[in-house]
């Protein structure tokens, strides 16, 4: 790439999708707004600047703006890029160790361009798609792998119990879960997502979660209780779990996708601690993050997986950065499936 298309790229417009105004309630599409940065500064030392190819989008951003997710938070008041994971090709940089061309994975927020630290990037191998470099190589995936495997410890012939089974890292957890030879049950939001699941990802049993007689679908569901339960949702299903754990059983604490999307979080579910204490339950919480040191391998060995046909990625994708708050509530609403992916 010449020096000039260089030097005229530091001055080129910048569309970003900024937080309008936090949200009261429901997320709406007026809590954004598209602007337009009329100059770009020129990079520092170490930096490198891209432009976003895709980005996806996760119910812990809505936990961000609400307040409940400090390590993904906006200032409220502020008005700033909404923040986010996306895929993108370098086409600056002043770090050795990218090249102009080169794709690359960061947190870029929702902009046409963005300039991070170069040690703030992932290369991303040739021939990847976006799609999967974000949904079963990204945190989606990297969440479902750590949490199952780490927090949740399964052993084949036990139960595993998938909340948000059809949705980012939902869909996988049950699919590793399977690779390791346990028996698995998701919850979702419609018949047709439930069959989907059986169909194409081999669950052993999905259930509509707003059925009027959810809690004794779930009991006929698991015969021999729950060993493991990855819990993306808090709320009524939490709450049924439970009651269904077996002696020795791990929670493994992902999301309150259930309380997320409002002003006023509903409190804690009842039989804490009791329940834990009598049934000597493990529940905890983590953040995947903290595994950062060991994506590399997760991703080598989901590559694998994927590539025996064990493993597949579900996504919903939408086009054009116009696009990114209707993604953001269709997926909060359960209207998405999979890793829910903007195109640029």
């Amino acid at each position: 790439m010449s020096r000039a298309f260089l030097q005229r790229n530091n001055t080129a417009s910048n569309r970003q999708m900024i937080i309008a105004s936090m949200p009261n309630g429901p997320l709406q599409p007026s809590n954004f707004q598209l602007q337009v940065q009329s100059d770009m500064q020129e990079l520092k030392d170490g930096e490198v600047r891209l432009k976003t190819l895709a980005i996806t989008i996760g119910a812990g951003q809505r936990a961000g703006l609400q307040g409940s997710a400090s390590y993904l938070a906006n200032k409220p008041g502020d008005a700033q890029v909404m923040n986010g994971t996306g895929v993108g090709t370098v086409v600056e940089s002043k770090d050795m160790n990218f090249k102009v061309g080169d794709v690359v994975m960061g947190g870029g927020g929702w902009q046409e361009f963005a300039t991070l630290p170069g040690k703030a990037l992932t290369k991303v191998p040739p021939g990847v798609d976006p799609a999967m470099q974000l949904g079963l190589l990204g945190t989606n995936g990297l969440t479902a792998y750590f949490g199952l495997l780490d927090i949740g410890m399964p052993k084949a012939g036990e139960t595993v119990l998938v909340s948000a089974a059809s949705g980012s890292v939902g869909h996988i957890v049950g699919q590793i879960a399977k690779i390791k030879g346990c028996y698995v049950v998701g919850t979702a939001g419609s018949d047709e997502k439930c069959q989907r699941l059986i169909d194409e990802l081999g669950f052993d049993q999905a259930i509509n979660y707003k059925s009027d007689d959810f809690r004794n679908l779930l009991k006929a569901a698991t015969p021999k209780k729950i060993d493991v339960y990855f819990d993306n949702t808090g709320g009524k299903i939490l709450q049924s779990a439970l009651f269904r754990m077996n002696t020795f059983g791990r929670i493994v604490c992902c999301g309150n996708v259930s309380q997320y999307d409002t002003s006023t979080p509903g409190g804690g579910p009842k039989g804490v601690p009791g329940m834990l204490v009598n049934n000597q339950v493990k529940m905890q919480g983590f953040i995947v993050y903290s595994y950062a040191k060991q994506y590399e391998h997760a991703r080598q060995e989901m590559v694998g997986w994927a590539n025996e046909g064990k493993l597949v990625g579900w996504s919903t994708e939408y086009q054009g950065m116009e696009r990114a708050p209707h993604a953001f509530i269709d997926m909060l609403n359960g209207v998405t499936k999979g890793t829910t992916i903007v195109r640029f």
